[in-house]
């Protein structure tokens, strides 16, 4: 039993690609609320990886096999084009389901899913863990305190400098990949949008890199929104704008992802999980130097607890499936205003 006395949630995880292998199966393994039974993968390149990563650890051919095999839930980590398809077919089985980002390819499929689950009364959870980024925590404190005053802008970025790299046709390409998270955010923190303009630029291969979105909320706020692949001086990770002050961190990215490939877990570091340390602290400016605001620590180990326990019985899903919908409805229409060149409604 683990210290909530609720019997762990039988679960196994689909797809063994970088996801899957460093983002999820860690988690899994390291949350006490989950027994893992194994990964659903026929490729035997990603099975040797299983057997590799976690000797003993079972691999299944299909979601029928793991259905068979006790599995109450799943996690679903393959590419894009395939989520909607295999979280409907859980949800079929009677597996509760999280289901990575972009959780649809739009949000007419999302919408479809989200009912879907509904109907069946099963738990259903999109993979949103950077809201537990620890300097988007950081960000929802100071909010929460009212360091900023009222918001009026929000800055957002997941740039980096990778050539050649970035999410191929499997990924959905940089709007779908970077943008199901960079748009999510902006909803948590500023409610629901009205309206998006939106730029990018076509890869070699077809697919979209150097994606901004503009984005104005019914509060009268807005958010700027960026994420590239081919970015040589990424700028601010936030830069958070109220009618009190502002913040910036200039951390390029939240720690977790570096942790994890360095095959640390929670179960490993305990408490040191997820801590940044001073050099990479974020700044409250006030027309001045500004005073350096200690970090959060990340926590993207609360979200499989946290989705076993709803699966129980014993609280709320760690996402509301519904927010996938909102954010497709805003990437669908980003999408439409960087093909067209127009300011794009929503809802």
């Amino acid at each position: 039993m683990t210290t909530t006395q609720m019997p762990p949630v039988r679960a196994g995880l689909v797809g063994y690609g970088f996801g899957g292998r460093y983002f999820h199966a860690p988690l899994l393994g390291a949350a006490a609320e989950i027994d893992f039974l194994g990964v659903v993968t026929t490729s035997p390149e990603r099975r040797a990886l299983v057997a590799e990563d976690a000797p003993g650890r079972a691999a299944f051919a299909s979601l029928e096999e793991l259905k068979d095999a006790g599995a109450e839930a799943v996690a679903i980590s393959t590419p894009a084009a395939t989520h909607s398809g295999l979280t409907d077919r859980a949800l079929e089985l009677g597996l509760a389901v999280v289901c990575d980002k972009p959780f649809a390819l739009d949000a007419d499929a999302a919408r479809r899913s989200v009912e879907l689950a509904e109907r069946a009364g099963l738990a259903l959870s999109p993979y949103q863990n950077r809201r537990w980024d620890s300097d988007f925590l950081t960000v929802r404190r100071l909010v929460a305190e009212g360091a900023l005053g009222e918001l009026v802008r929000f800055e957002s970025r997941f740039e980096r400098l990778a050539p050649g790299s970035g999410p191929g046709a499997a990924g959905g390409g940089t709007l779908l990949d970077f943008g199901s998270h960079l748009v999510d955010q902006a909803l948590v923190l500023l409610g629901p949008a009205v309206s998006v303009y939106a730029e990018w630029r076509l890869r070699e291969n077809g697919l979209d890199d150097d994606v901004f979105m503009a984005v104005t909320h019914a509060n009268g706020a807005r958010s700027h929104l960026s994420g590239s692949w081919s970015q040589g001086a990424p700028g601010p990770r936030f830069r958070v704008t109220g009618t009190t002050g502002s913040y910036v961190n200039d951390t390029l990215m939240d720690g977790q992802e570096d942790l994890l490939l360095a095959a640390h877990t929670p179960a490993s570091l305990g408490p040191a999980w997820g801590a940044e340390p001073p050099e990479r602290w974020g700044r409250v400016h006030r027309g001045d130097a500004g005073r350096p605001v200690p970090t959060e620590n990340g926590a993207w180990d609360t979200f499989y607890p946290a989705f076993a326990r709803a699966v129980r019985g014993l609280g709320q899903v760690p996402v509301d499936p519904r927010a996938a919908i909102a954010s497709m409805a805003v990437l669908d229409a980003a999408r439409r205003s960087a093909t067209e060149g127009v300011v794009v409604g929503i809802g």
